[in-house]
């Protein structure tokens, strides 16, 4: 049973894009999709931490790779897919989105909702030519209950919501599957406390 399992489970061949990688919910998504077998990009706003990240996942036998990016800045934005485009022959199969926090507006309607459309525009004809492509966004169980005081926050993973729907619907057609996940609390570094 546990080598059919694992048989079922693999991701061995397939390529994936996590965004903020290098902590939180992230950094758990990198662990579980290059433990099964998939070739890992990822990105951080911080070197040092994707270089310390990028040394314990090879030491793991993981096959992880990582660049620096700010995903509020559109031209990084760019050149990470560029990036990603280039280390994975011009074909993508899972994109995972999970950078989060900001403290106005601006920042966080960019960070949560701009940067993961973007991204997708983007990469649309390598997610097309993988014939097998996967978007993941994370969402938040704040985009489907109250959760005090996360009003733009929550408005922001509504949004994310919504653009699943319409993408996956619209995408279909390319064989490119778009799900999000919508996690309640979770205790990580951001903010000091947790991530909802």
């Amino acid at each position: 049973m546990s080598q059919y399992r694992n048989k079922r489970w693999s991701l061995k061949g397939m390529t994936a894009l996590v965004t903020g990688g290098t902590k939180g919910i992230g950094y758990a998504i990198v662990e579980e999709l290059a433990g099964f077998g998939a070739i890992v990009h990822t990105c951080s706003r911080n070197q040092t931490e994707i270089n310390d990240r990028i040394q314990e996942w090879q030491s793991k036998g993981l096959e992880v790779s990582g660049s620096v990016c700010d995903l509020k800045i559109r031209a990084q934005r760019e050149r990470l897919m560029e990036t990603v485009s280039s280390l994975f022959d011009g074909k993508l199969n899972i994109l995972e989105t999970t950078e989060v926090t900001a403290e106005d507006f601006s920042d966080v309607m960019c960070t949560n909702f701009e940067s993961g459309y973007h991204l997708c525009q983007l990469r649309h004809p390598l997610l097309k030519a993988s014939g097998n492509g996967n978007i993941v966004f994370i969402s938040s169980v704040t985009s489907l209950v109250v959760v005090p005081p996360c009003s733009l926050y929550s408005s922001t993973k509504g949004a994310t919501n919504q653009l699943t729907k319409n993408l996956a619907c619209d995408w279909a057609k390319n064989n490119i599957r778009v799900n999000s996940i919508a996690p309640g609390v979770i205790r990580t570094p951001l903010l000091d406390a947790v991530e909802v």
